[in-house]
């Protein structure tokens, strides 16, 4: 094992296109020391060394100076890029245009999300209803909370007679919340707050009290010890937090590491979705109008996703994938709600599933090719009509309560920015209910999907998008983003960096990997735990397909994704190093050794199996695991690693040791650097100041390790040299 990583490196940035002669620039790149550490695991029999395993002590002072150096040298490069300045000034203006939510009525009044352009956070606006919109206040300001934004607003959920509000925030980006209790007519806080609460709901049972879930304070660091027996409790209000009740969960023969709990809209049942993976839970309810009444197991195992939708009386509505890969809605009595007395009530196609309920009826929307159509039932189950989009994209939002005449739903795509639309549930039509204006024009941008083979022969979609006209000279700086896991599906949606990107003539080109959820629970299971390379390989072969249809080549191909798809990035640069000029993995799960030991990461086991499971997956693991597969001797692309001192979802170790091993052990004259954001987290409720500083580093970052010395909306000339 190496074990000096001090290097004075002289960095040649050399950037051409195929046969051209190739061009030098010198930067200095003074990448700190990381000392090694003789830590070994056994794992069946086989000894795995773990040099930088100190650097997952997020409380230690060595780890802080750590992580101040790498910063130190990061910016010490991006501060040498001469059109840095240029891109935040561009990424500023086109970010600071007004944003404004879809209303929403709860008791008397009428409420919206707003963004005047450059708030950090958004604040909430309301008006009586029935009144001019003109005359509304700010409700609740989250910019308040904390002077730079740090300190974001979580959630909402207002009493049934809605004159009690109980929000959560985050601070730092940490997913641990508190939640707050307000009077919603004179604004004032109620109750002490509620603390120590974790991938949480806040439920209303009438106007009496709320269910929420939390984890037990862990011992050690809160944001990356483990936590892996999740709870639910009951908060009536008008008591302390010590009186609430313990409602499911805590015993620890039967571990949960997610329960969800929901009240449905007429108070009648409790549901509560134990979970010990991401994917797959059981199914209970309780009937509230009967004192003392027990919990009924509908499900007591988690080989689906189900959950109660909607109720009439004591029929329900079930959403699974029991038996239906792609999803269906099936109805049953509670007084014998197991499985064998479901009936179909709309059935699987072959398309995947997705419905909600508003204003008395059922909203189906599909996904086609990760395309939306919705169609729209009535309660007998029979089709009404198919709900008429504005375009071809993402639509979403068909939600609303039961007495409610207009919902609001949301329509985007890549070249178009997020519109909200008013619809009349009754008749059925839409309206343009509120359109940004955003300093970009769609009309000189195109979409287009293609589909490619995998390396098994297995056929994958792919959306690619940039500038009319474009030139496929295999000269285009291209991102590939790409997700692939968790059973997300990736659709069509405007993103405003992403507009930036495109605008320096740009592509941007996202394939619907195997492991998303875009064909159902099998396009999920295919890029699971010993299936994982699937993924991998479909993220290759999209490359190889923008590379031989003359999109771009290796030399302007940079390769993106965060979390899982930090995975993904990280798998495939040190899989095929040389397929790309730039990889940028962000927040990723980049050791899959140990991925499982820290916070909640156990119950990310579906997608991946852990290295505990058996010698097998224990191999198989190790044979992608990025940080365990950097090797001496190899050219690894230009690389800008992202990650959060607050992340305490997939915890910045994961990112500490790839950037260690990397700077270690790279042969080549390319950069890899660590970019550590302080105060921030997994990525929800981060500031808009540090989003456009982010995304101005990545794209600067990007380009100049393409070859760009100036920005490529500006000259001709794309190379340097």
């Amino acid at each position: 094992m190496k074990k000096t990583i001090l290097l004075l490196a002289l960095v040649f940035i050399f950037v051409s296109c195929k046969n051209d002669s190739k061009s030098l620039k010198t930067v200095n790149v003074n990448y700190p020391e990381t000392k090694t550490v003789d830590t070994v695991d056994t794992y069946f029999g086989e000894e795995v060394s773990d040099p930088y395993r100190w650097l997952e002590d997020d409380r230690s002072e060595e780890t802080e100076e750590w992580v101040k150096a790498q910063n130190e040298s990061t910016y010490s490069f991006l501060d040498n890029i001469p059109y840095r300045e240029e891109l935040k000034e561009r990424l500023t203006k086109i970010w600071n245009y007004e944003k404004i939510g879809a209303p929403f009525v709860e008791g008397d009044y009428t409420y919206f999300y707003k963004n005047d352009g450059l708030q950090n956070q958004y604040v909430i606006f309301r008006y009586k209803s029935g009144e001019d919109p003109s005359t509304a206040e700010v409700f609740l300001d989250p910019n308040t909370f904390k002077e730079d934004g740090t300190i974001s607003l979580g959630g909402l959920s207002f009493s049934r007679n809605g004159k009690t509000l109980a929000y959560s925030i985050s601070e730092g980006g940490s997913d641990w919340r508190k939640i707050l209790i307000m009077d919603v007519e004179s604004k004032e806080i109620i109750e002490d707050t509620l603390v120590d609460i974790k991938f949480s709901g806040m439920s209303w049972y009438k106007n009496e009290g709320f269910y929420y879930s939390s984890y037990d304070k862990p011992k050690g660091s809160e944001l990356s010890a483990k936590t892996d027996q999740h709870k639910v409790y009951y908060h009536k209000l008008g008591t302390n937090q010590s009186e609430d009740k313990l409602i499911f969960g805590g015993i620890p023969e039967e571990k949960h590491r997610y329960i969800y709990a929901g009240v449905t809209e007429d108070d009648r049942f409790l549901i509560i979705t134990p979970r010990v993976s991401t994917s797959g839970n059981k199914l209970y309810i309780k009937d509230l109008t009967i004192p003392n009444a027990p919990l009924v197991k509908i499900l007591d195992h988690t080989d689906s996703d189900s959950n109660i939708i909607e109720n009439v009386g004591s029929k329900l509505y079930i959403m699974t994938n029991l038996d239906a890969p792609n999803r269906r809605v099936v109805t049953v009595d509670a007084s014998n709600p197991k499985p064998e007395n479901w009936v179909d009530f709309i059935p699987e196609t072959e398309n995947v599933l997705s419905p909600s309920t508003g204003g008395g009826y059922f909203f189906a929307e599909y996904m086609i090719d990760a395309v939306s159509k919705v169609y729209q039932y009535d309660y007998d189950g029979k089709l009404v009509r198919e709900v008429e989009l504005p375009g071809v994209g993402s639509a979403g939002g068909f939600g609303a309560k039961k007495e409610e005449k207009e919902l609001y739903y949301s329509f985007t795509n890549y070249t178009t920015p997020g519109s909200i639309y008013k619809y009349n549930i009754v008749e059925g039509t839409s309206e343009l209910y509120r359109k940004p204006n955003i300093d970009f024009n769609s009309d000189d941008y195109e979409s287009k999907q293609v589909f490619y083979n995998s390396k098994d022969g297995t056929k994958v979609p792919m959306i690619i998008t940039h500038k009319k006209g474009l030139e496929l000279n295999g000269k285009n700086p291209t991102i590939l983003y790409g997700y692939g896991g968790f059973n997300i599906s990736l659709t069509p949606s405007f993103s405003i960096t992403n507009a930036v990107w495109m605008e320096q003539g740009g592509i941007y080109a996202v394939p619907n990997l195997r492991g998303g959820g875009e064909y159902g629970k099998a396009w999920h299971d295919a890029g699971t735990q010993m299936k994982k390379q699937n993924v991998f390989d479909d993220f290759i072969a999209a490359s190889e397909y923008l590379i031989d249809n003359k999109y771009t080549s290796s030399e302007y191909l940079a390769i993106r994704g965060g979390s899982n798809g930090g995975l993904l990035v990280g798998a495939t640069m040190t899989q095929r190093p040389e397929l790309m000029q730039v990889a940028l993995p962000a927040v990723g799960v980049l050791d899959m050794l140990r991925y499982h030991t820290f916070t909640a990461g156990a119950g990310w086991a579906y997608d991946y199996g852990t290295s505990e499971d058996s010698k097998e997956m224990f191999e198989y693991l190790k044979g992608y695991s990025p940080v365990h597969n950097v090797k001496e001797g190899v050219e690894y692309p230009a690389t800008l690693i992202t990650t959060s001192d607050h992340d305490d979802r997939v915890v910045p170790a994961h990112s500490f040791k790839f950037a260690a091993e990397l700077q270690s052990k790279q042969s080549g004259n390319a950069p890899t650097l660590i970019r550590i954001e302080t105060d921030a987290g997994h990525g929800a409720g981060t500031p808009v100041s540090k989003q456009i500083e982010q995304a101005t580093d990545i794209f600067g970052f990007t380009l100049y390790n393409m070859g760009f010395d100036v920005l490529p909306s500006k000259t001709n000339k794309k190379i340097r040299g």
